[in-house]
């Protein structure tokens, strides 16, 4: 699509499009909050299912549209880099948090449950690298189990969030997901709704536009898929992550903003599942190498040392920074650094 269009036009437009989809990413959260409050379904869930769903879009699109061409390391290190980029914004968002460690104001239990949920489906994805090749219908039966995984998973989190069986203790920075009581008419609710995912519908185009020019970027300068996956297209697919958690670390919706993060990345993990449905050379964990299991390990990394200062809940740390999030900041550029020698 892009083989006649100049270097530096296509970075150009490359960043126009990372430029849209963290704007339209911004949009969605404002929107997601009311709605968390005006459905009842807290923000947690509301980030988790449907802002961490909404703005995976392009991250989805990318992914897939990567495995259908055959680039399927590219496909997986987009997913895997996207869950670990977006893991390092939750720490970036600590820093606009003032009052507190966002890891101790934001401590829920369905943030734990889905923290424990993400390294499980990560864990399924390195069986599929490392165990027995095989396939049905070219597709692996762990793409199957990664998607009902997700789903039973996210349904015991509904559950414990409805009756849970222990919670947090409530401290003076504790920021509790409370409805604010915002009445809705059914038809302005509707007009949100369809607002949302009609922002959501550009933001996969836009990733789709990410995916090609990813490709394309690669090809020009000799550049690995890995690479590209991993940093390159991950990250600006991620950008809503990085936007919407900031946003909504501002106005205050702390628990939409981990919920976000953390669901969003559960979700994300379905990349694989789904860009092995698209990859047309049999399994797609069968062109998978030590590079992608070595990006999920750190990204499992990433995602327990999270859930320690979920756990942890230490109240005040370094610079405005919580010492789980300076570690995950640390681990992620050191490992990616290292993944590049």
């Amino acid at each position: 699509m892009f083989s006649a269009v100049s270097l530096s036009l296509l970075f150009a437009a490359f960043i126009l499009a990372a430029a849209v989809i963290a704007v339209l990413g911004s949009m969605m959260t404002r929107l997601a909050d009311r709605l968390a409050d005006a459905t009842g379904l807290g923000e947690a869930l509301m980030g988790a299912i449907f802002l961490g769903g909404c703005t995976s879009v392009s991250g989805i699109v990318t992914s897939v549209s990567a495995a259908y061409k055959g680039f399927p390391e590219l496909a997986v290190s987009n997913a895997i880099g996207g869950i670990a980029a977006q893991t390092v914004f939750l720490a970036i968002a600590d820093i606009f948090y003032r009052k507190a460690n966002l890891e101790h104001a934001a401590a829920s239990l369905p943030n734990i449950m889905q923290g424990a949920l993400l390294i499980s489906l990560l864990a399924l994805c390195v069986l599929g690298i490392s165990g027995p090749q095989t396939s049905l219908l070219a597709v692996h039966p762990l793409s199957l189990v990664l998607v009902a995984g997700y789903v039973l998973g996210m349904r015991q989190v509904s559950v414990v969030r409805s009756d849970p069986m222990w919670r947090p203790r409530k401290t003076q920075e504790t920021r509790v997901d409370q409805a604010e009581g915002e009445s809705m008419t059914k038809a302005r609710m509707v007009k949100i709704w369809t607002v949302f995912m009609a922002l959501a519908f550009v933001v996969g185009i836009c990733g789709y536009m990410v995916a090609e020019m990813g490709i394309a970027i690669s090809q020009r300068l000799g550049l690995s898929q890995t690479l590209v996956g991993g940093l390159l297209t991950a990250v600006v697919t991620s950008l809503p992550e990085l936007v919407t958690s900031i946003a909504s670390v501002r106005q205050g919706a702390l628990t939409l903003a981990v919920g976000g993060i953390i669901g969003g990345n559960c979700f994300d993990v379905l990349f694989v599942a789904f860009s092995d449905a698209a990859y047309q050379s049999d399994s797609i964990y069968q062109a998978l190498g030590d590079r992608q299991t070595f990006m999920i390990a750190l990204t499992a990394l990433l995602t327990g040392i999270l859930l320690l200062g979920l756990i942890r809940r230490e109240k005040y740390g370094i610079i405005n920074i919580g010492f789980e999030s300076f570690l995950i900041i640390v681990f992620y550029v050191s490992m990616f650094a290292f993944l590049q020698t």
